[in-house]
């Protein structure tokens, strides 16, 4: 079946010339002429780009997560442009020194989805979300384990550089994938409730205005417990728990900013302010749904 179903879809690539195939080789000859003719393109290395290509995602997040549904999708359609001119730039890079080029790049891509989707291209049975997400963990542990002797971790794919909370997210999806996860919700939740526990043995609370630490060091790695617990219930919930955060924090924003403007109205400076003061355009920021 996978020999068919590869054959197909080999078939209808050849027989396709659509307008996104021609876009695509339009920007692969914008980017011939940037690279011969422009300054600052002829300069870049693939060192050079890693900083505005993390830039560059971190704008089409925003553009993503903007609540103005309609300009939204169009700096979402914009942002997704200069993605992909980074990934053919680099692309371009690498072909010059003849490491590998943008074909290299996506038939490297597409056999790999045919190979980590044997449901679909194979004989193999996945007909739910979960089985799908196990069969590809389990894959690409193979893949790895067959490329090299030396035992290789799980983890191992994770980007050490990630940021914690979305690299914890995705250590448990890959626990996950190799069946090593709680079985219940309800034993997750008593875990939190368990961390939380563990970390108020390392914090002195007699005293209601101050909580202090008592062992700085412990009392770190057990809030880490916590976090990575809570984080953990999300996922059985079916909650994103980086997105949950971020709505907190634009909502937490967009009422401060409403406290600010009503203030300024009003004659007064946050600065002069007192809690109570604030608290007042707190509450009616919270009425107005900001």
């Amino acid at each position: 079946m996978q020999k068919t179903k590869s054959e197909s879809l080999l078939k209808r690539v050849k027989e396709t010339q659509t307008e996104p195939t021609k876009a695509f080789q339009r920007l692969l000859f914008v980017m011939d002429d940037l690279r011969q003719n422009c300054p600052w393109d002829k300069k870049q290395t693939l060192e050079s780009l890693r900083y505005l290509t993390i830039e560059e995602v971190y704008e089409l997040s925003d553009a993503i997560l903007s609540k103005d549904n309609r300009n939204g999708k169009q700096e979402i359609k914009k942002e997704l442009g200069d993605v992909m001119l980074h990934l053919v730039f680099y692309s371009k890079i690498a072909s010059e020194t003849n490491d590998f080029d943008i074909t290299d790049v996506l038939n490297s891509v597409c056999e790999k989805l045919i190979h980590r989707h044997p449901h679909i291209y194979s004989n193999i049975i996945a007909e739910t979300e979960a089985e799908v997400k196990q069969n590809w963990e389990r894959i690409k542990l193979e893949e790895k384990s067959s490329s090299d002797t030396k035992i290789k971790s799980l983890f191992e794919g994770v980007p050490k550089s990630m940021p914690a909370l979305v690299k914890a997210i995705r250590i448990q999806q890959k626990a996950r994938g190799v069946g090593f996860d709680w079985d219940k919700a309800s034993d997750v939740w008593d875990k939190v409730k368990e961390e939380e526990t563990e970390l108020f043995e390392h914090i002195d609370t007699s005293d209601d205005t101050i909580h202090k630490v008592t062992n700085q060091e412990e009392a770190e790695n057990e809030f880490g417990d916590l976090l990575f617990s809570m984080i953990n219930y999300a996922r059985f919930l079916g909650i994103n728990p980086e997105n949950a955060l971020e709505k907190t924090n634009r909502k937490f924003i967009s009422r401060f900013e409403f406290l600010e403007t009503e203030a300024h109205k009003d004659g007064k400076k946050i600065e002069n302010m007192t809690l109570a003061e604030m608290e007042a355009y707190w509450q009616k920021a919270k009425k107005n749904n900001q």
